[in-house]
């Protein structure tokens, strides 16, 4: 690589910091996937895990992703948050198995003397105790200053103070966290200009929160004025508002500095965000920078236009990039061009005065908030030209449910399939479960494939009561494409019945 080409190391620390999102709790087998896929497919620098002592569950995860990582040469890579404690942590990390502890101390005088109530000689004389003996134990430190930014702004003589005294220590990196995520941009430019030079031998990573939404542009200027590292999480998560999102800082870095790089694969982001957003429970916001459901969806019908026209509206966030696709929304803003980007998509071509028909039905369902997908449109189609375009070639003609207290849910089915009667009984944990199953077991019969359902979603509206209006969203899977169908009616598995029937029919 280039002399001229600087190196950013990437430390996820989605597994510590990122489980500090309020109500999430990752299993053991869960961080372990995560970690895998982080290392190997998204491949990060380094990987944050847990923390010391924290709980036997905890424990338990260490050990697995330790000796997964061992067996693949990558423990170097895996760290663990450790504490000033003599020799607890140490011995917590032996048994674990980690060779990488994060030692948490105090970068701020205020923390220093207001939590620890003790003296920096004090605090000093313990950290390379504990540094020590980590060293004895084959086990390498890095140092985190908690409150380093509040240490900056108040107490600087105290924060060089400490790190005179952590030059002298066999440190391999020391951290630099914005605890409060309370920097503006102007400040995290000041501070690290200020440190890197005095200690040129030192590696410096920053640690930025989002507190108020600026976890990104900090992480910029970190890199900008001279850190070596940074650290992230998948989708941002972490306390309070969260930490710096791994994807958009890494977009940020690698379009924004262009003699900086990066190790990560970005194609591989979005799939990391998907799974982390699985397993936590915790929504990503359909317009989160990347990852995000509609950050690559034109809506506007000006912008499709657009890009049939030189590409007008687009910028360097190609969805390319991040193993994403471009797509069109539907609805009260669309134009022609959206519609026929939709259309050319479903490989079907309409003329001027069929496509002016559609759009004008699009715009209508629109105008009643109505949500319009790519799978809805053949229907449309066949609505609006009054042709055959989605001939109905699948039917659930009668269907019995059944649920009863003590006794699993049941489901007699009549389907007709191109004219042709089948009729099946199945159970299921629920009235929908018996349903597919009683599908799966006719498609089977038949040798023909369904769809995978990989999403289920109802929507009722505000404050709607029993009798309200249902509406069931379900994602499918097919052959590699993703889609949608949607049912309504007021009782939920009879909305969830006609989505699938919408979908059979597609297919």
């Amino acid at each position: 690589m280039p002399k001229t080409i600087r190196y950013i190391e990437i430390m996820d620390t989605t597994l510590r910091d990122g489980e500090q999102t309020s109500g999430v709790s990752f299993s053991a087998a869960e961080k372990l996937t995560i970690a895998q896929i982080l290392l190997t497919e998204v491949k990060v620098d380094r990987i944050e895990i847990a923390s010391a002592r924290v709980s036997d569950g905890e424990f338990d995860a260490v050990k697995k992703i330790t000796r997964w990582a061992k067996s693949k040469g990558m423990l170097g890579k895996v760290e663990v948050l450790t504490f000033v404690d003599g020799t607890v942590s140490i011995d917590w990390m032996i048994k674990a198995g980690a060779k990488v502890q994060n030692l948490l101390t105090k970068g701020s005088l205020n923390h220093l003397t207001h939590q620890l109530k003790k003296t920096p000689a004090q605090h000093f004389a313990e950290i390379a105790k504990v540094i020590a003996l980590a060293k004895k134990k084959g086990i390498e430190t890095n140092v985190y200053l908690e409150d380093w930014s509040n240490g900056m702004r108040n107490s600087p003589d105290y924060v060089f103070q400490y790190l005179d005294f952590l030059s002298t220590q066999p440190v391999k990196r020391i951290m630099l966290p914005d605890t409060l995520g309370v920097l503006t941009p102007d400040e995290v430019t000041e501070f690290i200009s200020q440190t890197i030079p005095r200690y040129p031998a030192i590696h410096f990573d920053f640690h930025g929160h989002n507190d108020y939404d600026l976890g990104t542009a900090n992480v910029l200027e970190a890199v900008k004025s001279g850190a070596h590292g940074i650290h992230l999480t998948v989708n941002g998560m972490g306390e309070r508002a969260g930490n710096a999102p791994l994807a958009s800082a890494v977009a940020v870095l690698h379009d924004f500095l262009p003699k900086v790089r990066t190790g990560v694969v970005e194609k591989s982001l979005y799939q990391v965000s998907r799974l982390v957003e699985t397993f936590s429970g915790f929504r990503i916001p359909d317009n989160k920078p990347i990852v995000g459901e509609n950050v690559f969806t034109q809506t506007a019908g000006i912008h499709a236009d657009g890009d049939k026209k030189n590409n007008l509206y687009h910028n360097d966030l190609m969805p390319e990039r991040f193993a994403r696709q471009r797509k069109y929304a539907l609805g009260k803003t669309s134009g022609k061009s959206n519609i026929e980007n939709n259309l050319a998509q479903l490989g079907i071509e309409l003329s001027d005065a069929d496509l002016k028909k559609v759009t004008q039905r699009i715009i209508e369902l629109g105008d009643k908030k109505e949500v319009v997908t790519q799978s809805d449109l053949p229907y449309i189609l066949s609505d609006v030209l009054d042709n055959s375009v989605t001939e109905e070639k699948v039917q659930v003609d009668n269907y019995v449910l059944t649920h009863s207290k003590n006794l699993k849910p049941s489901v007699t089915l009549q389907l007709n399939i191109n004219g042709l009667v089948f009729e099946e009984h199945a159970q299921g944990d629920g009235q929908y479960d018996a349903f597919m199953n009683a599908l799966r077991s006719i498609y089977k019969k038949k040798k023909m494939e369904l769809a995978v359902l990989t999403d289920y979603a109802v929507r009722i509206p505000p404050g709607g009561k029993s009798d309200a209006l249902c509406e069931t969203i379900i994602t499918w899977e097919y052959k590699g494409r993703e889609f949608k169908t949607r049912g309504l009616d007021s009782d939920q598995t009879v909305a969830a019945i006609k989505a699938t029937q919408k979908m059979l029919n597609l297919l």
